[in-house]
This record gives C-alpha cells, structure tokens and sequence, in this order.
C-alpha cells in the first residue's frame, strides 16, 4: 500500500485496507486531518473527485457499519437507518461529513435525497461546494451498495479507470436487475430509478439508459414498472464483505 499522503492513495488504501480487514486507524486520521489545499488539488477533476468520493463512501459504510454493529442495524427500524446515513461521523479535511453528505451532496452535486432527483440540498455548506462534482452523474448510484437488490462487488476506483469500471458495474447490475417483457414492451426496474429519476433525465432519461447499458433493446420504448418494496439505504454489509 501507499505510503504517501496523496488523497487520492489515502481514499483507495482505506477502502483496500478496509476489504482485505487490516489496520484502518492510521488512514483514517491522514484523512481526517488532510490540509484542504492539498485536497484541493488533488481533486482537480472529474474522474479525481468521483474516484476519492467513490472510495470514501464504501469504506466508510463498512467500517460505520461495524461499529454499529450490523446486525442490530438491519433489524433495526426506519429511525435507526436513518441515522446510521445522517450522522456526520466521517471526518475528511478536518470536516466532519455523514454518508449522506457524501452521497447526496459531493457525488449527487448536492441534491437532495427525497426530491426524486429534482430538488437541490438546502445551504450545502462551504466544504461540499468546493469539493463536490460539478454535475450529478447518476452512474453513482450503482456503485454504492444497496440493500434489496443484487450489487456488483465492490470496486476500489481509480481516476483512470472510473468511467470503465463504472460502466462495468451498471451493466452488470442492470443484467441482474431489469426484466424486459417484449411481448408486454414494460420494462422492470429497481425502484431507485423512480426515487432518483430527475438525476437520469425522467422517464426518457431512464429508458435512454437502458438502451444505452443493453437492458432493453435499441428501439424499444416500453411502460416502466417499477419493482415493488425494498430498501435503497446503503446498509446491507453483506454487500461490501465480497
């Protein structure tokens, strides 16, 4: 592993260290206490800030998960899921960030997590503004786990392979998770493109994306149906185990 103080190295050691069930505290604390310029430069990109976010967020599922003991987690109650994401627990650059900040605010370009994709966060603070992505990418949502529908494993991002890896993983989610009925023409899908719609475009946002990953045909315009139930908090530590 690396050495250095890289933010990048740091975010992508964590989350190798933290599937390999090594030592986290020394990484961890280098993170907490990186200096914002520093970060700053690090996360000059695009692909930069989504591969460190990526990374930061899986992590720190894990390891907030252990530390709160999983399976009384799980068993628990809306409430206690709910806090589980909106805590601030997550120290980086010397904020104090929850998953939520992450995932709605630096990987969602701070949007709120109940406006279907539409409604912005209200006042995101100074830190999430500077460090965030310029423009929500809704591959995001298929490289966090989640808890009712089968996950890819996984990844450890790299700013030079993110895109491809993302892509990857959409497909192979998308594979296990979209049921297209031609003699129907509807499409099944997860749920969360219903919650997060605005974030893919809406309706034709989601059907371009399916033609665009293979789930449905190039020329397919199919009735969406949406799968009934499940969660889509990040909380299943099965997930991050593989």
């Amino acid at each position: 592993m690396s050495t250095q103080l890289d933010p990048l190295s740091l975010s992508a050691d964590l989350l190798y260290t933290v599937k390999t069930e090594g030592d986290t505290d020394w990484l961890r604390s280098r993170l907490a206490s990186l200096d914002r310029s520093q970060l700053g430069r690090a996360l000059s990109t695009r692909e930069r800030k989504l591969s460190f976010w990526l990374n930061c967020y899986n992590a720190y599922t894990h390891l907030l998960l252990e530390e709160d003991d999983d399976r009384a987690l799980l068993e628990g109650g809306l409430l206690d899921r709910w806090r589980f994401v909106a805590r601030d627990r997550i120290p980086v650059g010397g904020a104090w960030l929850s998953l939520n900040d992450i995932e709605h605010g630096m990987l969602r370009s701070s949007k709120h997590p109940w406006g279907f994709g539409y409604a912005p966060r209200l006042f995101p603070s100074a830190f999430e503004r500077r460090f965030r992505l310029a423009e929500c990418d809704p591959r995001v949502h298929f490289a966090l786990p989640r808890s009712a529908e089968h996950c890819p494993p996984i990844t450890v991002y790299s700013p030079a392979d993110v895109d491809e890896d993302l892509d990857i993983a959409i497909e192979w989610y998308l594979e296990e998770n979209v049921h297209y009925d031609s003699d129907r023409r509807v499409a099944t899908i997860p749920r969360l493109f219903r919650r997060y719609r605005g974030d893919f475009g809406g309706r034709r946002g989601v059907i371009r994306f399916l033609r665009e990953y293979n789930a449905i045909p190039d020329d397919a315009t199919p009735s969406l149906d949406y799968e009934r139930g499940g969660r889509t908090s990040p909380i299943d530590a099965e997930v991050l185990r593989h």
